[in-house]
């Protein structure tokens, strides 16, 4: 009697990264099991106002507490990394990541105050057992030091995730790739590899790194006055070159905004920024310099309107106020989305009199389609999933493996929440979870859903009308009002004859509602604002919010 054999599989479910640039999460399930791959932020979209950060919903994992084995992360950078103090304040599990990544998130947890923990340094090359699990790390290069793939080994297969990575034949900081790990791997049977798309619509390879630095050393020497530098916080190895270009010019350097602050001490604690003695001043100490002695490294390179740079190109931070003769150099390009507020800041630092530089001043830490090419022909799995980008970047990567020779049944486009599951010899979406993304306003973790949202939106765009009217308890008669007060609609005194005809439509509803003895309240209400929304749109074709309030006395 012959019996089946029951083959293993694993499922991979993204919590986020996908139709998105950031909030990079997945998870992977095999046996009962899951192991988690990063667990990062994303910014929000200029229509989500209000709301500070978006962070992976957790719920599927809520559910499944008792199956989380660890984390394991690629590197340091906010998306990859952001949301672990949301997380490790209700997951207590172990998280895995190289020297500087283990830093950088250390540091965060301080800022969270949350101190019960469990925090392991690895190294390129470390392997690790997490349950049936074996997670093995791959050195990368990224804009940051420290980057790692995965090469994780399941009862299923082995996958590999490259995390963010682009190949960089002379980084600022360790060793190029392991190009030969890659192929290795390749060796043994790949069952699928998870590959970054950010940069899959672009030609050819990425610059290197180091190229920026020249870039820097050409533009100092003909500054005639401060320069200052944005970039993002996180991206160590570009501070590096700008510390080096203002040692080579004898530049003093100031280090403004918390987070960049926050990781330059850490980098250098670490040991991946290397400092001269004295470089580095207090921005107290800015006026004890010259102009042309200064280098200032800032944030606010994506326009944000709290980051140092927007204060200083509006003329509200307290130290440090733009000036003629000051050069203003964006070490960064716009995160799609971006372009608006980047460009405002532009505008209001020339209007000051700065002269700004944001081209050439920036190479991406993402591979290009030639390096997209050499990890896929070094691995050759079964199954390819592009991750990490927006769909177009997603379906270019699929596109541009499919041109190499790989099957496109064989490759899946997912979306968040999607569960992918595969086995040796067939894979499928099998269904999707809800991922519905968690925002944070303020000290606020998820009570901001799309409700709120979409009444912030309405309140920004059409304004609020509240109207308020005093009832007779014993009676119900009309006592006082309706009183009608105006937000961000229009100015009520130039508009009495509109406020009147409005009064007039409340005080006809209320009578009629009398009349056909509605006496409760919510009924009143939505009569109300129907017939006062039907009233504004005919004559002046707006529709604010409506507030009706009703008040009784005895």
């Amino acid at each position: 009697m012959a019996y089946k054999v029951k083959r293993k599989k694993v499922r991979i479910i993204p919590l986020g990264g996908l139709d998105q640039i950031g909030q990079n999460m997945t998870l992977v399930e095999c046996e009962d099991e899951i192991l988690i791959i990063d667990c990062g932020l994303a910014f929000p979209e200029n229509e989500m106002l209000g709301i500070d950060l978006i962070i992976p919903n957790f719920e599927y994992l809520r559910k499944n507490k008792e199956k989380i084995r660890g984390v394991v992360l690629t590197h340091g950078h906010e998306d990859h990394i952001g949301a672990l103090p949301y997380f490790l304040k209700e997951f207590s599990v172990p998280v895995y990541g190289t020297r500087l990544t283990v830093g950088l998130v250390e540091n965060k947890l301080k800022e969270f105050n949350l101190k019960r923990y469990s925090m392991t340094t690895v190294k390129p090359g470390d392997v690790i057992t997490l349950g049936s699990f074996k997670v093995e790390f791959i050195r990368t290069n990224h804009s940051i030091g420290d980057a790692v793939a995965l090469a994780i080994t399941t009862p299923a297969g082995v996958l590999v995730h490259t995390g963010d990575f682009k190949v960089d034949y002379t980084p600022i900081h360790g060793d190029m790739i392991d190009l030969q790990r890659f192929a290795d791997l390749g060796r043994r049977r790949v069952l699928a590899l998870m590959s970054d798309s950010t940069n899959a619509e672009r030609k050819g390879y990425t610059m290197s790194e180091r190229s920026v630095g020249k870039t820097f050393t050409e533009m100092f020497p003909h500054a005639p006055g401060r320069i200052l530098v944005a970039t993002f916080a996180s991206n160590v190895d570009r501070v590096q070159q700008i510390i080096d270009a203002a040692a080579k010019y004898e530049r003093k350097v100031v280090i403004v905004g918390r987070s960049m602050v926050n990781v330059v001490n850490t980098a250098i604690e670490l040991g991946y920024l290397e400092v001269p003695e004295g470089l580095i001043i207090d921005i107290g100490d800015v006026r004890d310099y010259a102009d042309e002695e200064l280098v200032i490294i800032t944030t606010g390179s994506q326009g944000e309107p709290m980051a140092a740079l927007s204060r200083m190109a509006s003329g509200e931070h307290r130290n440090i106020e733009i000036k003629q003769g000051d050069t203003v150099i964006f070490s960064s390009k716009p995160v799609p989305g971006n372009e608006k507020t980047v460009s405002k800041v532009i505008n209001d630092l020339m209007s000051r009199g700065a002269e700004v530089t944001y081209e050439d001043a920036h190479v991406s830490g993402h591979a290009s389609q030639e390096e997209l090419k050499l990890i896929y022909s070094l691995v050759k799995p079964k199954y390819f999933i592009p991750v990490h980008g927006e769909f177009r970047h997603l379906k270019s990567h699929a596109d541009l493996i499919t041109d190499l020779g790989h099957d496109g049944r064989n490759s899946f486009i997912l979306h968040n929440g999607n569960i992918l599951e595969l086995d040796s010899y067939s894979g499928k979406i099998t269904g999707e979870i809800d991922v519905e993304p968690v925002l944070v306003d303020g000290l606020g973790v998820g009570d901001v859903g799309n409700i709120v949202l979409r009444d912030r939106k309405h309140l920004s765009e059409d304004g609020l009308m509240v109207v308020v009217m005093t009832l007779k308890h014993q009676t119900g008669q009309l006592v006082a009002g309706p009183d009608i007060v105006s937000r961000g609609f229009v100015y009520v005194r130039e508009s009495e004859n509109l406020m009147d005809g409005c009064r007039n439509v409340v005080i006809k509803t209320f009578e009629r509602c009398k009349e056909q003895r509605v006496n409760d309240w919510s009924s009143i209400k939505n009569e109300i604002r129907d017939n006062l929304r039907d009233h504004l749109w005919r004559e002046i074709k707006r529709s604010p919010m409506i507030l009706p309030i009703i008040m009784e006395v005895r």
